[in-house]
């Protein structure tokens, strides 16, 4: 009975993709529109629609904002939100974006499609659609990966394989949480970037993560540098930091990192090779997509 009433909640079709591995937010969202016919469709007060509960996303660029409203403005909402009736009003499944930049706009209502969703999906749908858009501060992700393993009793790997990602990723962005507070509020404004917040992650002394973190801003050290600085004998780590990277030419370093934060996992630039490593056939294929290379032949 359970399971039929999940499936009239959310439309035929749509509960297998709450059930594959790996889910994708983008989907789910046109699944949604897919299987919704036009009287579905409702203009809904923006006064009414409050932020998913789930909502990991904490910053909203408002120059950003700023561009989408000016587009509304003169186009109007192309694409609908998606809500949740709650008890009072209405939750944000969807496109909370679209609604700020509504609301900015001057807008009093937003095209909206009613659907039903648990606590569980809600969450799920909130940090999927944030990471797969790129829309979140690399704090904000691992703060949602924490909450929803909690929440589900997920292992790291289990968690990798939901979300189309490899362990070493989730175990890099979970350790960002141990820095102090205040310098991950300097990763979440971009003050400091993800490769240097997992050196630094890695630190024991939190006093002198603080200060390597400002060194950093004030200084506009390399992530090379700042390895070479935490590498230091007298620098208690929690994690041994690879000191055969402080040898490596800064513009390789600078790839590997990049090459690592698309791929999601420890990408390994030596002797004029490339070695991406993965966890399995569908961690390679996730890479491959990435990379866009078509291995069908299509």
């Amino acid at each position: 009975m359970k399971d039929s009433n999940k499936k009239k909640a959310l439309g035929k079709g749509l509960e297998q993709l709450f059930n594959s591995e790996p889910m994708d937010f983008s989907s789910v969202e046109e699944k949604i529109i897919e299987t919704s016919k036009e009287t579905d469709i409702v203009l809904l007060p923006i006064t009414e629609i409050r932020s998913n509960p789930y909502q990991p996303r904490k910053y909203f660029g408002q120059h950003a904002l700023e561009e989408m409203a000016q587009s509304i403005k003169e186009h109007g909402v192309l694409e609908p939100v998606i809500v949740k009736k709650s008890i009072k009003g209405y939750e944000l499944v969807a496109g909370e974006r679209r609604t700020k930049a509504s609301q900015l706009a001057g807008l009093s209502t937003v095209p909206a499609i009613i659907r039903e969703f648990s606590d569980l999906e809600m969450m799920e749908i909130a940090l999927l659609e944030n990471i797969q858009r790129e829309d979140l501060s690399p704090i904000e992700i691992a703060e949602g990966f924490r909450n929803y393993m909690k929440k589900t009793n997920l292992t790291q790997e289990d968690m990798a394989k939901r979300i189309g990602k490899s362990r070493s990723y989730i175990t890099n962005l979970l350790g960002l949480l141990s820095l102090p507070p205040g310098v991950r509020s300097m990763v979440d404004r971009n003050e400091i970037s993800s490769s240097h917040a997992r050196v630094l992650s890695k630190l024991e002394d939190n006093n002198l993560i603080i200060e390597l973190a400002e060194k950093i801003i004030t200084e506009n050290l390399s992530v090379r540098e700042m390895e070479k600085l935490a590498a230091a004998p007298s620098v208690e780590k929690k994690k041994p930091i690879n000191r055969a990277d402080a040898k490596k030419n800064a513009k390789i370093i600078i790839c590997e990192n990049a090459l690592r934060d698309l791929t999601g996992t420890k990408v390994i630039i030596s002797k004029n090779k490339i070695t991406i490593p993965f966890d399995s056939e569908p961690d390679l294929l996730r890479i491959l997509e990435i990379l866009n290379v078509n291995v069908d032949g299509d």
